[in-house]
């Protein structure tokens, strides 16, 4: 089928010298050295949030052997991160997954990938939004809905200004946060109730109850375990604006991970060996546990420092979904008026502004009207199936040389990634890869119905074949 006349004439076909300096035009400036992009991108991972967020969830089934998962879950996020590092100094885009997977294992994957990219744009920002509410709630009683759908648009007016603004907001706010979680380890190691041997030698909880620590409730809690440092990818979102993405992208990635792993760890485990009973992992939360070490005051100085966290991470997140969206949109994956208000960049700060508007305005109305912390469970296996994309795209860019980074052990860790993953994908609720399964099958609709008959003039990806 030829492509739509009214298309073509409002841009120009792929490959010509005009579409050339179309994106040219629309290519954000490479401004960011290393420090601030591993700044940026350790702020989105947001330790502290991981911490408080998501470490309590585990403490619950997991109990002492907590440490474990988490080292666990580092480990495959090491493995994840390699495949970054390797697409993302070959395909230094702002489309981030998708673009890499697109050059590397073809346009139908790399559409998938940003179809399920984009789903998490949206959802993710508001779920960590709302919980900035509840760790406010020691010093001042706030609704939580409205207190969610206003740090959204509090994070989309800053993820507009200038990028090195935002590495410089991101970096105070990242200080206020690793310090909270400082203290509570050395609160924790200060009432220490047990000896560092419960950490290799754990007990699970199973309805509140001790009981042994097993490789099946290990397995069970790696997908979780996982996303204590989501969020280095956006090194790869960022390479666009970096100075030097083939030689960075693969320092911030790691970087990153280390740093978020070791604030994240370290408390954790302190709080392990300060716990008053270990029974009391799965029902108490942090700032309950710095309460009883240090006093009310102490634990609502560090329900503060939470609540930053949360707003930085979530400044973060919207600053990196506007980029990929922006993408998109240069990459023509929509009919065209909509390309052209996506890649329309501001003229002070030369940022996506319509691109940001449009990812990050619907968070704040789905904080507000939605109970959108039930679709957290579908969060995980989304994140599982683009990281298992990764992996074969990772296990496929040798195919051609690059000038990039290149993972040792190739082709060791996208292995580890795809049996780890599909392992414990395999254990998620059959809801929640229902409604991933609804979103693929959407995905490829779109591909089938509309991309794949207009291949010379859309969903064309630039790969920054030129940096």
């Amino acid at each position: 089928m030829a492509p739509n006349p009214a298309e073509t004439t409002a841009e120009p076909p792929a490959g010509t010298p005009a579409d050339a300096s179309v994106r040219a035009s629309g290519r954000l400036k490479p401004v960011l050295g290393v420090t601030a992009v591993i700044l940026l991108t350790v702020s989105c991972i947001t330790p502290a949030s991981s911490l408080f967020i998501i470490v309590p969830e585990l403490l619950a089934t997991q109990g002492s052997g907590v440490v474990i998962a988490l080292l666990l879950g580092v480990v495959v996020s090491i493995a994840v991160g390699a495949c970054y590092a390797e697409l993302g100094t070959r395909t230094p885009s702002s489309g981030g997954e998708y673009a890499m997977i697109t050059h590397t294992i073809g346009r139908t994957l790399g559409w998938l990938t940003f179809a399920l990219t984009a789903a998490l744009l949206v959802i993710i920002p508001p779920i960590i939004a709302l919980g900035t509410a509840d760790y406010l709630g020691s010093i001042a009683h706030l609704d939580r809905a409205t207190t969610g759908a206003v740090v959204m648009l509090l994070a989309t007016c800053t993820a507009i200004l200038d990028v090195r603004a935002n590495a410089f907001v991101t970096s105070c706010f990242l200080a206020l946060e690793v310090r909270a979680a400082a203290v509570v380890a050395f609160l924790g190691f200060a009432h220490a109730e047990r000896p560092v041997s419960t950490l290799v030698k754990p007990e699970a909880l199973t309805e509140g109850t001790l009981s042994p620590f097993t490789l099946g409730i290990l397995m069970s809690g790696l997908v979780v375990a996982m996303l204590i440092v989501n969020g280095f990818g956006t090194a790869s979102y960022l390479a666009e604006e970096m100075i030097e993405p083939r030689r960075d992208v693969a320092r911030a990635v790691f970087a990153s991970i280390f740093i978020a792993a070791t604030v994240i760890i370290v408390p954790t485990a302190a709080v392990v060996l300060g716990a008053g009973s270990l029974r009391d992992l799965g029902v108490l939360s942090f700032p309950d546990f710095v309460e009883a070490w240090a006093g009310p005051g102490v634990a609502a100085a560090v329900s503060a420092g939470i609540a930053l966290a949360i707003l930085n991470a979530v400044i973060v997140m919207v600053l990196q979904n506007g980029r990929v969206m922006y993408a998109s949109g240069r990459d023509r994956a929509w009919p065209a008026p909509v390309n052209s208000a996506l890649t329309r960049l501001h003229p002070r700060f030369h940022t996506p502004v319509v691109a940001t508007l449009v990812v990050a305005l619907p968070g704040a109305v789905l904080a507000y009207f939605v109970d959108i912390e039930s679709l957290l469970g579908i969060t995980g296996v989304i994140v599982a199936a683009v990281y298992l994309l990764l992996a074969f795209g990772a296990l496929a860019v040798r195919r051609t040389p690059h000038a990039g980074w290149k993972m040792p052990l190739w082709p060791l860790a996208p292995v580890v990634v795809i049996i780890s993953l599909t392992y414990a994908v395999s254990r998620s609720a059959p809801v929640d890869l229902l409604i991933t399964a609804g979103i693929v099958a959407a995905a490829l609709g779109y591909e089938v119905l509309y991309l794949r008959r207009r291949r010379s003039t859309r969903f064309v990806v630039d790969a920054r074949a030129d940096r």
